[in-house]
């Protein structure tokens, strides 16, 4: 479908709120991955959270660097708007790349003034882009997903300016100013590469009061939301997710 001139897909549960909408953003290090390979995990997360839940086939880096995917996380967003969805009963959603746009999203409709949806659920994201975290070295071993010199591919095709500081807070949220997000839940892997990256991003959501909770999974993977019905404690997450979120919107 066409959400404003982004695809996206819906996912829509049995019995889910029509007056509520999760927009979720896809993992794969904004270089691979689509709307198609999120659909089962967002809905998941959809089922748990009572909404239905739009999946943003968002553009792909090297094609299209940053900020394209941002640019349509956007867009997405505004078309919602456009469908009667108010901003409180919409949910940013994703996981990896997904669930740094999830943050990035809100952040940049603050810095316009604009309302921001109601709630977010960031899981495994990537916050920290000059990579210095201990857990990008020290999991490596234990994430099946990720390694340093993948990250290090992801992060030149997304960032291809010459000039890019890897440290800008537009890019590293760990060193946004995070004043006045919405409720926010991060969740990731204590085994994943970015394990540390998800840890930061809570204390720095604490440092700046917003109303957050933080979910480390033991031996956890990065989007490990990918084992959705298949891992009892991914459910029992996805769960947890769910309850954020029916909790927060349209508060």
């Amino acid at each position: 479908m066409d959400a404003g001139g982004v695809p996206a897909l819906w996912a829509i549960p049995k019995d889910a709120d029509t007056d509520r909408a999760l927009l979720h953003f896809h993992f794969g290090g904004s270089v691979t991955a689509s709307m198609h390979s999120d659909r089962k995990a967002a809905g998941h997360i959809a089922k748990a959270a009572g909404a239905r839940s739009l999946v943003v086939d968002f553009r792909l880096a090297p094609e299209h660097p940053y900020p394209a995917q941002l640019d349509d996380a956007e867009t997405a967003y505004r078309w919602l708007l456009s469908q009667g969805y108010q901003p409180q009963n919409i949910g940013s959603t994703g996981h990896s790349i997904g669930g740094t746009l999830a943050v990035m999203l809100p952040l940049r409709l603050l810095a316009k003034g604009e309302a921001t949806p109601g709630a977010i659920v960031s899981v495994s994201p990537w916050t920290d882009l000059t990579m210095q975290n201990a857990s990008v070295d020290a999991n490596e071993d234990n994430d099946k997903m990720l390694s340093r010199n993948t990250l290090e591919l992801f992060r030149g095709a997304w960032l291809q300016d010459p000039g890019v500081d890897f440290a800008d807070p537009q890019i590293s949220l760990v060193n946004a100013d995070l004043t006045g997000l919405p409720p926010t839940t991060v969740h990731y892997g204590e085994c994943e590469t970015l394990a540390d990256d998800g840890a930061q991003l809570g204390r720095r959501l604490a440092d700046f009061k917003v109303t957050s909770e933080v979910h480390p999974m033991p031996e956890g993977q990065h989007s490990f939301v990918l084992g959705a019905g298949r891992v009892p404690e991914v459910d029992q997450a996805i769960q947890q997710m769910g309850r954020w979120l029916r909790k927060h919107l349209g508060a």
